[in-house]
């Protein structure tokens, strides 16, 4: 998607060279946008998958404002959220922190939910020297990139998405010793699956792409164990290779919005002895379609 611009204001977005992820720029997030405005940054996050936007000092309640001009917030389990901000999770770790950075597995937020979330907001407040950045991969291009023979097959699959890995009773969370400022709940519930399709259309640019991450994607349904875990195997590797993903480095006060139905994305450390603190939503979706 070439610059942007609209009449009344400076909107200018800047995409990667793959085409995967944008700068927005010329843009108050602080206010509500204009009919016209909102349009053309929806029309830059769908083209893009991943936007963000620098130099956008939020309030929690113009955070919670923007989100929902993207959509209606979508419901996160398992984390306690902000007193009197029942829609934010505060991302927080202290500099003696020695537990595991929050996100450091790739996943797809949320994709074990009947509808997973369309979007994630994620705003940074304090961004630490060095470390944190965020990895995005796009499921677009790791489609793409299959035979036609190789995606014929995939057709028909349903893949099995289930919290249990993260927040089950015998999940990595629950196994924890180090403490965490986060608070994490951790409960039967995660236990529970849920079938999307391996393969699926997005609902607002057509595209297909693969949905499958290695945190929740825990089986291909009508499978055996190792037959699942060969194929997800081949699938995540392709789906997180270096072409397909894009690195965002963090600056204070830079919101960054992502297509859930079209990426992955893992939350890298290295930054102990340091405070990371960010701000988190998400927008309600719909059912994964084929």
């Amino acid at each position: 998607m070439a610059d942007t611009s609209a009449a009344t204001t400076d909107l200018r977005v800047t995409p990667q060279p793959s085409g995967f992820g944008a700068e927005i720029r010329g843009v108050d997030l602080s206010r509500p946008l204009p009919p016209d405005l909102l349009r053309q940054v929806r029309d830059a996050w769908i083209a893009h998958s991943v936007v963000w936007f620098p130099d956008q000092p939020l309030t929690l309640e113009q955070l919670e404002a923007f989100t929902l001009q993207i959509g209606p917030f979508g419901h996160d389990p398992y984390i306690k959220p902000m007193p009197g901000h029942a829609n934010i999770l505060e991302l927080r770790r202290e500099p003696d922190e020695k537990a595991t950075n929050f996100g450091a597995g790739w996943h797809s937020d949320w994709s074990f939910q009947e509808t997973p979330p369309a979007a994630t907001l994620l705003h940074s407040k304090v961004v630490p020297p060095v470390g944190g950045d965020t990895l995005y991969a796009d499921a677009y291009r790791a489609y793409d990139s299959l035979s036609e023979a190789f995606r014929r097959m995939l057709a028909p699959l349903n893949a099995v998405h289930s919290a249990s890995r993260a927040y089950g009773p015998s999940g990595v969370f629950a196994r924890e010793t180090e403490a965490r400022t986060m608070q994490i709940i951790v409960s039967p519930e995660a236990d529970k699956t849920v079938v999307h399709p391996l393969v699926t259309t997005h609902p607002e640019s057509g595209r297909k792409a693969l949905f499958v991450n290695p945190v929740y994607t825990v089986g291909i349904e009508g499978m055996t164990r190792e037959e699942s875990a060969a194929l997800l195997g081949f699938l995540f590797s392709r789906l997180t290779q270096e072409a397909n993903v894009y690195r965002h480095r963090w600056a204070p006060d830079m919101l960054t919005l992502w297509d859930n139905r079209c990426t992955s994305h893992l939350a890298e450390g290295g930054y102990d002895g340091h405070l990371r603190l960010m701000h988190r939503t998400t927008v309600a979706g719909g059912r994964p379609t084929a």
